[in-house]
């Protein structure tokens, strides 16, 4: 990797000479400016004001403009001389715990590698006692043309030193929370709660950048001729006041669904998509009374009663039944003696 910056490490009396790499780098997809008519680029020139002329870069320097607008020139050869100790020093001025230091006055972030056989011994002390220590080191460098704070820490077996924002270039975030008191109810805390439980950890090198992806993917169908289809646009809610109870289950079973745990997506469950938008109203005195425990109970013990009366009236059935069929046999009974008399007298008769 090409260095950037070539100094010192001033640790005490110990100076360890560095090179400065760049840590990061930058994949975005640039894109140029064209006149729509014909397709050729847009270009900027630098033009002087008083003469109108175009300038070339070897003719352009530095100036301070004053409040009156007079431009005051300052050469690099004026900085240079600038009595300023971090010139080509990267000066370690304290060590601190890492918490100490707030993820708002984080910045660029460089690797700082050993320049040179002789370095090797005293960047390892370093290395090695940033380690132990459990501790950053905070300090100060110059780069492009003005002084910077930094801290420096170990990642693997290198140290590394991001670059970080004075504390006044921070500022406050007045205006930012939102207005009036909101409360939060322990079931919107706990359901939050799962939800984060449920979405877990997240392997850091898995993630990507889709929408680059998409742009390269676009690019390269307008290059070949292809026909770009629009891409459907997925509605996820944003603006709307929600039921934030119902979005929170619904993401909770999402998130499971995702990740194919079991019982997500069941019977009865949230189905994972934005709960539709309707405001809570609170209930009026005039409603319906809900039923009691009490009212609910005595219908529970009702309910044997009108089983038992269901009983009695089949066996009241029965009994009728039976009643029916001795009548018939008597009626039976009676008709077949009638005739036997009858008979009788007949043959008393004769």
């Amino acid at each position: 990797m090409r260095s950037i910056w070539n100094g010192a490490i001033s640790f005490g009396l110990v100076s360890i000479p560095i090179k400065l790499v760049n840590a990061t780098e930058n994949h975005s997809i640039h894109f140029r400016q064209i006149h729509l008519a014909d397709g050729g680029r847009i270009r900027y020139r630098k033009v002087c004001e008083l003469d109108e002329e175009e300038v070339q870069g070897g003719e352009i320097g530095k100036a301070y403009e004053d409040a009156d607008g007079t431009m005051i020139p300052i050469t690099d050869e004026d900085l240079a001389q600038l009595p300023l100790p971090t010139a080509k020093t990267i000066e370690i001025v304290a060590f601190v715990p890492a918490d100490q230091i707030d993820p708002l006055q984080m910045d660029a972030a460089y690797y700082l590698s050993a320049n040179g056989v002789p370095a090797a011994k005293p960047y390892t002390l370093l290395r090695e006692a940033l380690k132990r220590s459990n501790k950053v080191a905070v300090a100060k460098y110059a780069l492009r043309g003005r002084e910077r704070l930094g801290m420096l820490r170990v990642v693997d077996d290198v140290i590394a030193m991001h670059g970080l924002l004075w504390p006044d270039e921070i500022r406050a975030p007045e205006g930012v929370a939102p207005d009036g008191d909101v409360t939060v109810r322990d079931a919107e805390l706990d359901l939050a709660d799962a939800l984060m439980d449920t979405l877990g950890e997240v392997d850091m090198d898995s993630l990507h950048d889709d929408y680059r992806e998409a742009v390269e993917e676009l690019i390269a169908a307008k290059a070949s001729g292809e026909t770009v289809r629009p891409a459907e646009s997925g509605d996820a809610g944003g603006g709307k006041v929600i039921d934030l109870i119902a979005a929170l289950e619904n993401s909770v079973q999402a998130a499971k669904k995702s990740r194919g745990e079991e019982g997500a997506g069941g019977e009865g469950e949230g189905d994972g998509e934005m709960a539709d938008v309707h405001p809570i109203k609170k209930t009026s005195g005039k409603s319906s009374p809900q039923p009691t425990k009490k009212s609910t109970a005595a219908a529970k013990k009702s309910t044997p009663k009108s089983t038992g009366a269901k009983k009695s009236t089949s066996t009241t059935k029965k009994s009728t039944a039976k009643k029916t069929a001795t009548k018939k046999q008597t009626s039976s009974s009676g008709g077949s003696g009638t005739k036997k008399t009858a008979s009788s007298r007949k043959r008393t008769s004769a």
